[in-house]
């Protein structure tokens, strides 16, 4: 006959086992939603966002195979005026030296090097590279947006302003990709379901 100590250490273990499973569990799950009312810090709320973009536009660059990255167009359209279109590579560098625009605190002189040095970017992994370490910065940026500062004007504007026009500027080339990888038969991966 088991002794009642012994039954009571047999149920302590399974309920630390499933407690355990339970807190990891809770630990992988997206962290609960702020109730309504409750006040958000800007840099949450910027940070999701570009998070997201990021997401997106990355795995869009990351989609396209590298024999495909000078694609534009002009190549294959018959109808309508594509003359001087950016390539998909151009589209992924001009959003990579706007987000130093954007999100950074570069001097006309650096801002113009960072530009010449992206511009000579060939290959996809120094491309995304690159892209990457652009998203890098912009996160540092909207870190640093709290309620006092949000608002407040610098030499390009507010910080707040800075960072909703730098991730409309990215949607608005995401927009552009997405049609550069369909014209190859490529699905966004945003595009084939999971959500964000």
């Amino acid at each position: 006959m088991l002794s009642i100590h012994r039954i009571s250490g047999c149920i302590l273990a399974c309920c630390l086992i499933a407690a355990a499973g339970t807190v990891a569990q809770a630990q992988d799950a997206a962290p609960a939603k702020p109730a309504v009312g409750t006040p958000v810090p800007p840099a949450q709320v910027y940070g999701r966002l570009l998070g997201g973009m990021e997401k997106e536009f990355v795995g869009a660059v990351e989609a396209m195979p590298e024999d495909k990255f000078n694609f534009s167009p002009t190549a294959v359209m018959s109808t309508g005026d594509f003359k001087g279109v950016r390539t998909f590579a151009e589209q992924v560098k001009h959003v990579t030296e706007a987000n130093y625009y954007f999100f950074g605190t570069l001097s006309d002189a650096d801002m113009k090097a960072k530009g010449e040095a992206i511009g000579k970017l060939t290959t996809k992994a120094e491309i995304v590279q690159a892209l990457k370490d652009s998203f890098a910065l912009a996160h540092s940026y909207v870190d640093g947006i709290t309620a006092e500062n949000a608002f407040v004007m610098t030499a390009n504007g507010t910080r707040a302003g800075q960072a909703t026009f730098g991730l409309a500027h990215m949607m608005d080339h995401y927009g552009q990709m997405v049609e550069y990888l369909r014209m190859n038969g490529i699905v966004p991966p945003a595009s084939r379901g999971g959500g964000m």
